[in-house]
């Protein structure tokens, strides 16, 4: 690790300001992340995300016109290269399914401990794939093959 400065920039978007400060405050305070940038719907992500270009951008699925889902498939075609980590409620397989085909690196549940979040990010930033420990370990192996 390196002992100055942050190791990756992470763009918020989610449609509640409250989330959004909460993981600004989480992130901020572990002073390995830069928060470069909030969104708090589709438009907005993928305008913003095209201009920043995050390392990881940090998004929930139920989001206003177009969705987290719809955002993270044209993000993935357009920027490949930025993670996108879902930090969601929705905590079915199918929607884990359909985030990880729409380019997903990792998939948390708000409803996980803070700290798996930090977890999560260690695990893209080194170019590893992570998902909530609430699912089963075989399928999320299966997903990300």
């Amino acid at each position: 690790m390196r002992n100055s400065g942050p190791i990756a920039r992470i763009m918020l978007s989610d449609d509640h300001p409250f989330v959004r400060r909460g993981l600004r405050n989480i992130l901020e305070s572990t002073h390995q992340y830069e928060v470069c940038g909030e969104a708090c719907d589709g438009i907005e992500t993928l305008e913003l995300a095209k201009s920043l270009r995050p390392d990881i951008l940090i998004i929930d699925i139920s989001m206003p016109s177009p969705n987290g889902l719809e955002v993270a498939k044209e993000l993935h075609d357009s920027l490949p290269e930025v993670k996108i980590l879902f930090l969601t409620m929705h905590d079915s397989a199918e929607m884990l399914q359909a985030a990880v085909a729409a380019g997903a690196s990792g998939y948390l549940l708000k409803s996980d401990d803070e700290k798996l979040l930090v977890n999560a990010l260690q695990y893209l930033t080194a170019g590893h794939h992570f998902v909530s420990p609430s699912f089963d370990l075989d399928l999320a192996h299966q997903l990300f093959q």
